[in-house]
């Protein structure tokens, strides 16, 4: 009996999941999956302990899933990617493997790693297959007509829906239950040696059913309300379904093919466009890290930008860290994240132009902050958004335009619900104070115990202009 092994890593999910589909096409053939855990990378990529703990949750959910078709799912840990690969031909030469099926990574040490292990498994007579299975298009098949990246979105997205337009990726099914499903016992799934913290599972519950009837909600009921409600903190209008993405146990082509089948019109423009725009983005991204593996070294896109000389002071990045900036917009959302591990999409471009253009704090700062915070880290999507904030990357901003953390405020969250939510110091500030609650307290004598603001936006945007503007001469 010919063994088949499908490596396991960010694609958390028996549905729609085309190296595991593939792996399973010969129904007589023995199929085994691995995950290999490789906590000091993880480290060296400032993966945060919420996604460490919702990955291995993740984990278990799938291997019971498996096991349900009688498929074994099989976790070693070792140190790093190096490592992974002699645990990965240990295990193949172990079980016999003849055929190793994988997803690709587009990062650069993913793909560095994937490469030196198709290479290592080939002297041991293990064929290797790779798929693109984390994207609704390949890198590299969305151009312009000069057979280039696009380095500006718009442009990208209408040439990405035309191809949509011309055929939709295909969902394929589950695996069919093999001989001796279910199986009895099941590999012993260890926690990983990494840090954990708790994730709620109120706002992600684990495990690909949770993730399917999320996206079936929002799709059904909320997608449609999406464009006013998006840019709202204080209202629950976005889909949360960015760590299942993150982490693969939701696939994109589930989450288009789900938005077409409630709204067919979605590829034609209008309210449902929106969020299908965002996922667009998702792509936009991880094809520049294919196109630009500087990217994927923290390099700016924008060359000029290198030159921008960076303000080293520890207390204002403290500050922002905490939350005690003294701009509450600022602050409330960094609460959020530091409690929840997640921020609002928002507020995620309000905080990081608040580091980068008010406290004139270099972006990967930020950008590694914000990964060894969230549930729903990735690298493309992460270092797309800080690029974008800081005008440092492709389709950037002009470096000229600076958000007011204050006027952001009184846009985003008029009467200050969110806010309050997240900085109960400032409960008893009316509505039309919230955003400068400390002109309230000294026009009416009250001690506020919320810090004064650490600088002044005015002053913090004159410097920022500087700095960039020097850079570019």
């Amino acid at each position: 009996m010919v063994t088949h092994l499908f490596w396991m890593r960010n694609d958390l999910r028996i549905h729609d999941n085309y190296a595991l589909n593939a792996a399973c096409r010969n129904a007589d053939a023995r199929v085994l999956v691995l995950f290999i855990a490789t906590p000091a990378q993880w480290k060296a990529h400032a993966m945060s302990p919420r996604q460490a703990a919702f990955i291995f949750s993740s984990l278990q959910d799938v291997q019971r899933s498996l096991a349900e078709k009688g498929i074994p799912l099989h976790s070693v840990e070792c140190d790093d990617f190096t490592a992974s690969i002699d645990v990965l031909k240990s295990f193949c030469q172990q079980h016999q493997v003849r055929r190793m099926f994988y997803n690709y990574q587009y990062e650069v040490n993913e793909r560095d790693r994937d490469a030196a292990a198709e290479r290592e498994l080939s002297d041991i007579d293990v064929v290797s297959q790779g798929f693109d299975d984390s994207l609704l298009l390949p890198p590299g098949s969305v151009l312009t007509g000069n057979r280039d990246m696009y380095k500006v979105f718009t442009p990208f997205s209408r040439t990405f829906v035309k191809r949509l337009h011309a055929g939709l990726p295909e969902c394929v099914s589950a695996p069919a239950a093999r001989a001796g499903a279910p199986l009895r016992d099941m590999p012993v799934l260890t926690p990983f040696n990494y840090p954990f913290e708790s994730v709620d599972e109120n706002l992600f519950p684990s495990g690909e059913a949770a993730a399917l009837a999320r996206l079936r909600h929002f799709c059904q009921r909320t997608v449609t309300d999406y464009t006013e409600n998006r840019d709202i903190p204080a209202v629950d209008g976005t889909s949360r379904l960015s760590v299942y993405l993150a982490t693969g146990v939701l696939s994109p082509r589930q989450c288009l093919h789900r938005l077409l089948t409630e709204h067919p019109q979605a590829l034609d423009g209008g309210r449902e466009f929106v969020w299908l725009n965002e996922l667009i983005w998702r792509e936009f991204y991880r094809h520049l890290l294919v196109a630009y593996p500087s990217l994927c070294r923290y390099q700016p896109f924008i060359a000029w930008t290198r030159g921008v000389r960076w303000q080293n002071n520890p207390a204002h990045f403290t500050a922002w860290q905490q939350g005690k900036t003294g701009y509450p917009i600022v602050d409330a959302a960094m609460c959020q994240l530091n409690k929840l591990g997640w921020m609002h999409n928002r507020l995620r471009m309000i905080v990081a132009s608040f580091l980068v253009k008010d406290l004139l704090i270099d972006w990967r700062e930020g950008e590694r902050y914000f990964m060894s915070q969230l549930v729903d880290g990735d690298l493309a999507s992460n270092n797309g958004g800080w690029q974008w904030a800081a005008s440092t990357g492709t389709d950037a901003a002009p470096y000229f335009r600076i958000f007011n953390p204050t006027t952001q405020g009184e846009r985003f969250d008029r009467q200050g619900e969110f806010i309050r939510t997240w900085l109960p110091a400032l409960k008893e500030v009316p509505d039309e104070w919230i955003h400068q609650p400390h002109s309230w307290a000294e026009k009416n004598h009250v001690t506020l115990d919320y810090p004064a603001p650490i600088v002044d936006h005015k002053e913090a945007r004159r410097q920022t202009l500087d700095a960039y503007e020097a850079a570019r001469k």
